[in-house]
């Protein structure tokens, strides 16, 4: 597929993230030429917003850390109204998420038509943390029980979406368990959600994801009743 970029924003929620984002940007750029990029700079107390300008970015800021899930929404606040957007991909900024991986989500989309196109990360016999694998597998197997659709991996931020998606779905949850909200919103409304395979990358980056207390809210989400 040649994607016509100037359709597409990449969406990056970012706290701290300034020793990455550099790195992340050069990468982006070498991978999907000038693409729009939009960083949310979720209340960093580093230099995440100046290393995100300089790179081209657009910035978004929130006055004091909210959690990723707010940052996503004031993301999608943004790029729904922007009239030549028509594809959002988001991704975090820590370098998890290869920016070599994102043409094999708009392959995905052309081939389905799906309305959003979902990271699946292998698990077993990687570098993924155990406590991760866990809350992963867990979460993933109950959400595929709530909706009926087999979920690979309800938790991997890295995502692929047609603009009407964050246009009919706003997010309540203001945490890392606002991807599993998405996801499970998405389903409700009939839209079609596939998943791609990426690389799964654990390196020294600092993770703000608390182990069990984050998996609570997970849990928390999938048992919430929604209208």
């Amino acid at each position: 597929m040649n994607l016509n970029v100037s359709a597409a924003s990449i969406l990056i929620p970012a706290y701290n993230a300034g020793t990455s984002l550099k790195e992340l940007a050069e990468r982006l750029h070498r991978s999907m030429g000038d693409i729009r990029i939009v960083v949310v700079d979720d209340g960093s107390i580093d230099n995440t917003a100046e290393i995100a300008r300089s790179a081209g970015a657009s910035v978004l800021q929130h006055d004091k850390n909210c959690g990723k899930g707010a940052a996503l929404q004031t993301g999608f606040d943004f790029l729904k109204n922007q009239a030549d957007v028509e594809f959002i991909l988001t991704m975090d900024a820590d370098l998890q998420h290869r920016p070599e991986d994102i043409q094999k989500f708009f392959d995905v989309q052309q081939q389905t038509e799906a309305d959003i196109v979902v990271g699946w990360r292998e698990r077993i016999g990687t570098k993924m943390p155990v406590h991760r694998i866990i809350s992963n597998s867990l979460t993933s197997s109950l959400l595929s029980m709530k909706t009926g659709i087999k979920i690979k991996d309800s938790q991997c931020g890295f995502r692929l979406m047609r603009k009407n998606v964050i246009e009919s779905i706003r997010l309540e949850s203001n945490g890392y368990e606002a991807e599993t909200e998405l996801l499970i919103k998405a389903a409700l409304l009939k839209f079609k959600i596939e998943f791609v395979p990426v690389s799964t990358v654990y390196g020294s980056e600092k993770s703000y994801m608390t182990h069990w207390t984050t998996t609570i809210n997970f849990i928390k989400v999938l048992f919430r009743k929604y209208s």
